[in-house]
């Protein structure tokens, strides 16, 4: 606090600090600064918290003022009106609908209703309409804060139980901030906004309604959610709403049904029946993962699936993961008490018990161990998401087992790796996080103070400053997150490596080290691609279902143009499979055309059609998927071409 009560220093982002009166606003300090900062003004960070431009400061504070060009706080505060105005329309409209919560969310927002009657999508014209009607208004946005008791009594009058409701979930007895939007008042945390005028009417788009139960109890009522987007300008609202377009064209259910990849039933929910052609892509995949391992010094094992609480207890997944674990209770040789297992749910407790086994000296360090494991997890139905995210699932993964001074050297060396796998499969570039400690985790501070300083130092050192991503570490240890970021700008986490001083010690894993004396390893986690399974599925919308030859499951169908040719059809065939091509005859009595088009959707990367012409002169007419025209080859140049084509890169 300040030492002085009537007057408090704020420290801004130049390093510069100046006294205001304490309940300094930040308006009024913005004002304090320019006439034309104060009209610029949307929020302000103060002591890292987004501050309104309306709250008192009573206390010395680093500061910095936001404008509309600062965009991570202008799309918060745009977004979090436009939850507000929505809410006013729709009450405007319909007067006697219930508002609940309505929350910012990544690219927009959403607000639950409790309406008697259900939103239709011609509705959702109408919100818009209304919602611009208000931002043209300008109404002001003012902010109060209220007793429990005044709200309570404010919400009861105004036959609004779900607020009510929020209230009393709320702990403590704090007073209330309660907000206006003109003559619309809502139960809110702020920030806002200084005037419905700020919003920009022209780059928000309301997308789609949806059902949800109250406080996502079953028992509950069932909401109806409306959802929108909301951006800066206009610009970026259109290349939003372009993204999504091509998105619904990658999406890779629908390209899983085209291509005939796979399927998922609610038999099984969130796990894949891999149909032949996805199984391909899948070993395609696999088979070079398993060299690239191989080549950079990793043995592969294999672990149960299977495995009793009590390694899950000593592990200390069992506090901290259990919600996630598949439980299995066997009926151990008719015991009184049922043995309890869990399906396993990540590798690394098996992998630390292969290598407790023998003696390991420090000349054995590091030993990369390697598994495409099979892992379980428990994940909410409403979470799952084609083969993204499923609750089975194998992963690249991999545990080395170093010494301290080993794990810049093994950092930088996954670091190339990593690069030069994703090259590999089409992806130049990736960023990378720094994901450190979260609240509920394992091991003493002093441990995690050498593991985050330990990972960082190595991470700098092998030439990558990475973006600090706070509080997402694992429990026993901090991460590196490889952020690929797809042909329409969208990210995907895949690969991962963690530092990890608490497992070794939790299973008591030791190596004899060059003194005689026992020591502790320190764990390295790491993968590559993540789970096949949501690789697969980021490789499918990434190329639009065009994956690359080494890896498309069809990779030529030869079809023919007249029965006369059928003959020729099969031996080029088998000439293109002996050359290493997966190929394919179409002899169907049906045209080529018709050929030509369902090889295409099921995304054939190469039709060769054969005639009469092709018979006799030994050549197969080519066509390209994406292309409209043919080119005529000879068998011979053509088996060669695609023979190099269908080559895994690192076999090259």
């Amino acid at each position: 606090m300040a030492l002085d009560s009537q007057s408090v220093s704020l420290t801004f982002p130049d390093g510069n600090s100046r006294s205001f009166d304490a309940g300094v606003t930040p308006a009024q300090v913005a004002a304090d600064i320019s006439t034309s900062l104060a009209k610029k003004a949307i929020s302000a960070t103060v002591d890292g918290k987004h501050w309104d431009l309306q709250w008192p400061i009573n206390a010395d504070s680093q500061i910095a003022i936001h404008t509309m060009k600062d965009e991570a706080q202008a799309n918060e505060l745009i977004r979090h009106d436009l939850a507000h105005i929505m809410a006013r329309a729709v009450q405007e409209i319909w007067p006697d609908t219930k508002v609940t919560i309505g929350p910012v969310i990544e690219n927009g927002w959403y607000y639950d209703f409790d309406r008697a009657e259900p939103f239709t999508p011609e509705d959702l014209g109408k919100i818009e309409k209304k919602m611009k009607e208000i931002i043209n208004k300008r109404d002001a946005v003012t902010t109060e804060v209220w007793d429990r008791q005044r709200a309570i009594d404010f919400y009861t009058q105004n036959n609004e139980p779900y607020k009510v409701e929020l209230i009393d979930a709320i702990p403590g007895d704090e007073p209330l901030r309660m907000y206006w939007h003109g003559d619309w008042q809502d139960l809110c945390r702020g920030p806002h906004l200084q005037h419905t005028g700020q919003v920009p009417g022209d780059a928000f788009k309301l997308m789609s309604i949806a059902g949800a139960y109250w406080r996502g109890d079953s028992d509950r009522a069932m909401l109806q959610r409306i959802y929108g987007v909301a951006f800066t300008g206009k610009e970026k609202l259109k290349a939003h709403l372009h993204m999504l377009e091509e998105a619904a064209k990658r999406d890779h259910r629908k390209l899983g049904r085209e291509m005939d990849l796979f399927h998922m039933q609610e038999e099984a929910p969130g796990q894949i029946f891999w149909h032949p052609n996805g199984w391909t892509i899948y070993t395609q995949l696999q088979d070079y993962m398993r060299r690239a391992q191989q080549r950079g010094g990793y043995v592969e094992v294999n672990t149960p699936q299977v495995v009793d609480r009590k390694l899950w207890e000593r592990s200390g997944h069992w506090d901290k993961y259990q919600e996630n674990m598949f439980i299995v209770e066997v009926d151990e040789d008719h015991a009184r008490e049922k043995a309890v297992n869990a399906l396993k749910p990540m590798n690394c407790p098996c992998h630390v018990e292969i290598f407790k086994q023998g003696l390991k000296s420090y000349r054995d360090l590091p030993l990369r161990m390697a598994e495409f494991g099979s892992c379980a997890r428990y994940e909410p139905s409403g979470a799952l998401h084609g083969i993204m995210r499923v609750r089975g699932f194998a992963q690249d993964d991999a545990h080395i087992f170093s010494t301290e001074d080993q794990i810049g050297g093994e950092c930088a060396r996954f670091i190339s790796f990593l690069t030069d796998v994703y090259k590999d499969l089409g992806f130049e570039s990736f960023k990378v996080k720094f994901s450190d400690r979260p609240e509920q985790r394992a091991g003493s501070d002093d441990v995690w103070d050498k593991a985050e300083e330990a990972l960082l130092t190595a991470t700098r050192a092998a030439g990558v400053e990475p973006e600090l991503n706070p509080g997402e570490g694992a429990f026993y240890g901090p991460k590196l997150e490889f952020v690929l970021t797809d042909a329409i700008g969208r990210d995907w986490q895949c690969g991962t490596f963690q530092v990890d001083f608490v497992l070794p010690e939790r299973l008591d894993a030791t190596y004899i080290g060059a003194d005689g004396a026992k020591h502790r390893p320190v764990m390295l986690h790491r993968a590559c691609l993540g789970s096949f399974e949501r690789f697969i599925g980021i490789l499918i919308e990434e190329h639009s279902g065009k994956l690359p030859f080494w890896l498309a499951p069809r990779q030529v169908v030869v079809a023919s143009i007249t029965s006369d040719a059928d003959n020729y059809v099969l031996e080029v065939v088998e000439t293109l499979k002996a050359a290493g091509v997966r190929a394919e005859a179409d002899i169907r009595n049906e045209k080529i055309n018709y050929k030509v088009r369902e090889h295409s959707v099921g995304k054939v990367p190469v039709i060769l059609a054969v005639g009469h012409r092709e018979v006799d002169e030994r050549t197969v007419s080519v066509r390209r998927l994406g292309e409209k025209q043919t080119q005529v080859q000879s068998l011979e140049s053509v088996t060669k071409e695609l023979g190099l084509a269908a080559t895994p890169p690192d076999l090259l």
